[in-house]
Order: C-alpha cells, then structure tokens, then sequence
C-alpha cells in the first residue's frame, strides 16, 4: 500500500488514544521537520522535572540555568535542542515566529534579549521518524492532528495540553480527554 504524503511541518500530532503503553501516550508533538526523509518533532507536554543548570555543566547565565527541561522524545535523550517564537521573527524555520535552534551560544543571546514578546523552550531528545513512517501512522489513525499556535506551542500547563487541544474537538476525543490515564481504573 503506497502512503501519500502530504507535510505537517508545523502541526501538532495528539495520541489518539492507540498509543496506551508507549514513550508517546497521552502526547502531544510539535512536527519541527516533515519531508520524504522522515520527520522531526518535539513532544511539548512532557516535563523533564529538572532545570537546565541540574543537566549542563556548561557555563550560562543564571536566567537560564534555572530554565525548565522538557522531554522532547526518546531519540537521543542527552540532545538539546530549542524552540525559540518571537514576534518579532520575520519569519521561521518551524512555523511563522517560532525557530528551531540547537546552539547553547544562540540560546544564551536569545534567553539575554529583552523583547517583552518572547518566548523559549529547551529539550533534552527528540522524536523522530523514517522514511514514510509517520505517514504510514498517520493512516492506521495513530495520530489526531492539529493546527499548532504559539499559544499551544509554549502553554504555560504543558502537562494538561493534550486534554485541552481534545477538548476542543469533537464528542468522542472530548471523552477520550476526560477518561483516566489507566483505562482499567474507568
């Protein structure tokens, strides 16, 4: 069977309730990259419990030390990379006002900067796919997806967007939102 593609670079994939015991359940993933070659996203709901400073030895700035760590995937865990909006970015490389970066030089000029407008978050690891892999999930109904905004990109209650984003759709993700994490407690 010959998957079509079609990119959702800039969209948000949501567990549709089929990755129950999975790195990905309950998840809620930014598509930073989406092409022929694969996919690259980062999961925007899932904690580290850890500051930056307590992971990277590196010397930095004290704002950026105490900087929450998220856990973008399982893919190279000890990986950082960035996500950095702005409205003040012309343009960008994700989606309009929101970059991707991975240079902890960059990310300390950014973190520096003194635009009332912007708006930073750091991973430890990635999610990422193959060749036709996310398109193949996509069609098995793996994945909901969703327009992303920068809103829900840098949510301040990360950890309850993936109820809120099914909460806007319709009856059935509504319920699948408000069902407890272990379905054996229901």
């Amino acid at each position: 069977m010959k998957i079509s593609h079609v990119s959702l670079q800039g969209r948000l994939l949501l567990d549709g309730g089929r990755l129950q015991g999975s790195f990905f359940h309950r998840s809620v993933v930014l598509v930073c990259q989406h092409d022929l070659e694969g996919a690259f996203g980062l999961m925007l709901n899932r904690s580290a419990k850890k500051t930056i400073g307590e992971v990277l030895e590196d010397e930095m700035p004290e704002a950026l030390k105490r900087h929450p760590l998220y856990l973008g995937g399982p893919v190279q865990p000890g990986a950082f990379c960035y996500l950095h909006g702005d409205n003040s970015l012309s343009s960008g490389n994700v989606m309009h006002n929101l970059n991707l970066g991975y240079s902890l030089e960059e990310l300390t000029e950014i973190m520096g900067s003194v635009s009332p407008t912007k708006k930073v978050r750091v991973f430890a690891g990635y999610a990422g796919w193959g060749p036709g892999q996310l398109d193949a999930e996509i069609a098995n109904k793996a994945w909901l997806t969703h327009p992303a905004s920068m809103d829900l990109v840098f949510k301040s209650d990360a950890g309850a967007l993936w109820n809120h984003i099914l909460g806007l759709q319709n009856w059935k993700h509504r319920l699948l939102a408000q069902s407890p994490e272990d379905l054996s407690q229901n």
